[in-house]
């Protein structure tokens, strides 16, 4: 019996390893790679979906957001992958509500007729070069501490701002499904709480 109770508690302890893992330095995983547990669309959630275990974006315009937590001061990073004339973003300090998000936002664009590319802080500091083709898996990295905020986009720094105004200074993790025709997938979510 004693056995059995330890190979138990082993087993739990395994199983909850993945979780620990995610967990390592800070960084919380957002995603469980099946469900969209802990997402919620502001508008049309039949625009999102789980698929070979990435969150797909693809349909009429929608947010998807993270609600387990707010983010004050926090890291944000993901792997993004957009099609050929499509837009996208990851939001930050979001306020949930209808329509375009209220917050920062970290734009995800390779080839969509707004000139405004991957990278930028999107009506803060404009990038106009192609950093990453479209149809071709990225990594993009968002710190928020205080009112500096820093992009970077394969871990190349890209953005380095102070926003002076401290435009937005609380709220919610966002993917962002821009219009009908875009397809963007993200993977690998993570956030890191900062103090």
């Amino acid at each position: 019996m004693k056995f059995l109770k330890a190979f138990a508690v082993l087993g739990l302890w395994l199983t909850s390893f993945p979780t620990l893992f995610a967990q390592e330095n800070g960084w919380i995983s957002m995603f469980d790679g099946k469900t969209l547990a802990g997402w919620k669309a502001n508008e049309h959630p039949e625009s999102w979906s789980v698929k070979e275990g990435t969150i797909v974006g693809d349909g009429e315009i929608s947010h998807l957001f993270w609600m387990a937590r707010e983010c004050t001061n926090c890291e944000f990073k993901a792997d993004v992958k957009i099609s050929d004339g499509g837009n996208s973003g990851m939001l930050f300090r979001a306020a949930f509500g209808p329509g375009f998000p209220k917050g920062y936002e970290a734009q995800v664009n390779s080839t969509h007729k707004d000139p405004v590319r991957t990278g930028s802080l999107y009506g803060f500091v404009k990038i106009y070069d192609q950093l990453v083709p479209p149809d071709t898996w990225f990594n993009q990295h968002i710190i928020a501490q205080g009112n500096h905020i820093i992009i970077e986009v394969n871990d190349k720094k890209v953005v380095d701002f102070v926003d002076e105004k401290n435009t937005y200074t609380t709220g919610y993790l966002v993917l962002q499904q821009h219009n009908k025709g875009s397809v963007v997938t993200f993977k690998n979510l993570m956030m890191k709480p900062l103090p």
